[in-house]
């Protein structure tokens, strides 16, 4: 198997994995808040195609980096707006993370058992394979958390703000996105992304240094 087909293989499971996860959660927590908005357009479901958009997923198999279909959740229908605004759009990132955390064990598993078992290239295949995964949660759950309209990270941050502020700042919405877009592709964001992209890996490693241990004691 060649680089190329390896990569569009590994990006081809994370469309199919990453992203219905991050929109799910949002719909998932949105609607148990008391918004029955995301249930009624079908979103509350692990079904891969309920949150694909051509685009976006042309984007992530061709340059691995896309999107999913936003979750639509109405305000009104949630007890305490702001507060749950916030939870819902706080689901989508998590999700990110904790898939990572649990690429990241499983990468080292399939490690350990190769070099200390099997002495496997299947193995070592399969710990790349769960470590790009973990690298593309990691980079969707940063770039989400960005507190910029319209990632997830902008309804975060929104929470706090007064009510004059946050909607002065939605109103401009659709030119801070473009905006967003242009950072992006020019290049201009990749050292501070890079930044927290590392810091996030970092951490993941720490919390698994255990599976580290204990290859270790029982090699």
């Amino acid at each position: 198997m060649n680089d190329n087909t390896f990569d569009l293989l590994i990006n081809l499971l994370v469309l199919f994995t990453a992203v219905p996860v991050h929109e799910f959660a949002h719909a998932f927590v949105a609607s148990k808040l008391g918004d029955d908005t995301p249930e009624r357009q079908g979103r509350v479901t692990l079904n891969p195609f309920a949150h694909l958009t051509l685009w976006g997923s042309l984007m992530l198999i061709l340059a691995g980096f896309g999107w999913g279909k936003p979750v639509s959740v109405n305000p009104g229908n949630l007890k305490k707006p702001k507060r749950d605004m916030m939870l819902s759009s706080l689901a989508g990132p998590v999700s990110n993370f904790i898939m990572a955390f649990l690429s990241m064990i499983i990468s080292k598993l399939f490690i350990y058992v190769g070099v200390y078992r099997f002495d496997s290239e299947v193995c070592w295949w399969l710990s790349m394979a769960f470590q790009y995964i973990c690298l593309i949660n990691i980079s969707l759950g940063v770039f989400n958390f960005l507190p910029i309209p319209p990632l997830d990270g902008s309804k975060i941050f929104n929470a706090v703000l007064p009510d004059r502020i946050y909607f002065r700042i939605m109103s401009l919405e659709r030119y801070i996105a473009l905006a967003m877009i242009i950072l992006l592709y020019s290049g201009l964001l990749n050292k501070p992304l890079g930044f927290l992209q590392a810091g996030a890996l970092r951490i993941m490693d720490f919390l698994t240094l255990w599976i580290d241990a204990l290859a270790v004691s029982g090699a």
